[in-house]
């Protein structure tokens, strides 16, 4: 079955210098002026649209190629597949040989997903709702929460990420996190990809953060952020593989709660500070990119490809560290309040990173690992289901699959909109947002999503990923 006007929209893509085809759910891209570029696929159910800036932004990254050498060899995007602010496509997926790309990750490195579940009943947490509410609005919303740490703490979260800043917790708790059971968090490292913890350099962060004594109070620690971050209180509501969700401990009827976090404001340093570098160090004389997306090869700067993925790891080791401290506030209240709970950790991943893959490195954005036996998370919106996958390892779509739902409208257009329109028209309708700005709400409003249900059922057909769980929204708390 083929989309409606096929014909009429390829024509008009070829049009802005696309050649594109289409077969069975997979449109095939390229420029037109790159026939050396590799033909990137994207997945996409029949049903939707499909964005020519999105494409032209997949195929412009195809087609990186640094002049001493350096090339994308496969590339690929997921169907949450939508356009990026920074001219790449959240959803895209490329495996580069010689070269990486600092922009392809862009600011916020190593964003990505957390999920828990507790022993707790809909009905038992419902009943003492509003006092919960109350404690997590203060911890993320106004400062209440205490993430004190000493200088050498946070010199081993960027060095080390979770395995050094636990280290460093245990020689000196400091913070909230002297309540926190400590052994459990040392268990749980192992169900955290790559556990938590990449090679970093604490040198490489910012200033501020790694003083050479006394304490640190970084505000940007255990905070959510703005756009499509959040954290959610979820029921599991059906299991549909129960071998696996019996080995990681999850149950229908349990209470979940899921994290979408990264690096916050040393992301945003970082990433800005390389993507400045790799332009920088293009050779003199040389045209720009059309795209303006500038690599760094290792023929001619080794030395910068390194200390890039350094500093990458660095932000990505301070993401991993602050999941964990939003997930672990979170857990305290919950035994405040609901008295004996574990709520143990499911699985932690990233979808906004580089990792060495394949023939060189694989970058995704907006896309997470999906490996063979890897827990995958893909959130809904928050008025629709989120699903807990296993990866099938499908080297077609190299190991990958959605980091969620992906926008259908951009929170430019909901901003102009919709205020206007009712709350049934936006998906609003019973949905329990916990924020202090409306225009949040609006922004984030499920109509802004695309329909989960199709992002999962198509990459269950393509052999992506397979559904272990599937869970419901009950609240959901946004910056």
């Amino acid at each position: 079955m083929q989309p409606k006007n096929l014909n009429r929209l390829l024509r008009a893509l070829e049009r802005q210098g696309l050649d594109v085809t289409y077969n069975n759910r997979t449109y095939s891209i390229r420029l037109v002026n790159s026939p050396d570029a590799p033909v990137a696929e994207v997945l996409l159910p029949e049903d939707f649209p499909v964005e020519a800036k999105a494409l032209k932004q997949l195929a412009n990254l195809a087609s990186v190629r640094h002049p001493s050498g350096g090339y994308v060899c496969r590339a690929c995007a997921t169907p949450d597949f939508h356009p990026g602010d920074a001219g790449v496509a959240i959803g895209s997926v490329i495996e580069t040989v010689g070269q990486v790309i600092p922009g392809a990750v862009g600011s916020d490195i190593n964003c990505g997903m957390r999920l828990h579940v507790a022993d707790l009943t809909i009905e038992e947490f419902l009943a003492k709702r509003d006092q919960f509410v109350e404690r997590m609005k203060g911890d993320y919303f106004f400062g209440t929460r205490d993430v004190t740490m000493t200088a050498q703490t946070m010199r081993s979260l960027f060095q080390y990420g979770v395995p050094g800043w636990l280290d460093a917790m245990l020689d000196q708790p400091t913070g909230s996190v002297v309540k926190s059971d400590l052994a459990q968090l040392a268990q749980e490292s192992d169900r955290i990809f790559l556990g938590g913890s990449m090679d970093g350099n604490w040198k490489l962060a910012p200033e501020e953060l790694v003083p050479d004594a006394g304490l640190v109070r970084d505000g940007g620690l255990a905070t959510i952020g703005g756009g499509n971050h959040f954290v959610e209180v979820q029921r599991v509501d059906k299991v549909e593989n129960r071998t696996l969700a019996h080995a990681w401990g999850v149950r229908e009827g349990q209470l979940a709660f899921m994290i979408h976090s990264g690096s916050r404001n040393v992301g945003k340093y970082i990433g800005g500070m390389w993507r400045d570098k790799a332009k920088a160090t293009w050779q003199k004389g040389l045209k720009y990119p059309d795209s303006q997306i500038f690599p760094l090869s290792t023929h001619s700067h080794p030395e910068l490809v390194a200390s890039y993925l350094q500093a990458e790891a660095t932000a990505a080791n301070y993401a991993f560290v602050n999941r964990l401290l939003l997930a672990e506030l979170l857990r305290l209240r919950l035994r405040e309040v609901y008295k004996d709970v574990e709520a143990p950790l499911v699985y932690d991943l990233p979808h906004n990173i580089t990792l060495p893959e394949g023939q060189g490195w694989v970058t995704r954005k907006g896309a997470c690992p999906a490996h063979v036996g890897q827990p995958v998370i893909i959130p809904g919106s928050m008025g629709a289901y989120s699903y807990l996958m296993v990866g099938r390892g499908n080297s077609a779509f190299c190991n990958s699959a959605s980091h969620g739902a992906g926008r259908i409208r951009s929170r430019f257009d909901l901003n102009r909109k919709g205020a206007s329109e009712t709350e049934a028209e936006l998906g609003l309708t019973g949905v329990d947002c916990i924020t202090l700005r409306e225009e949040r709400r609006i922004e984030e409003a499920p109509a802004a999503y695309k329909p989960i249900q199709s992002v999962i059922d198509v990459q269950v057909e393509a052999e992506m990923v397979n559904v272990v769980a599937r869970l419901s929204p009950v609240l959901t708390f946004k910056a």
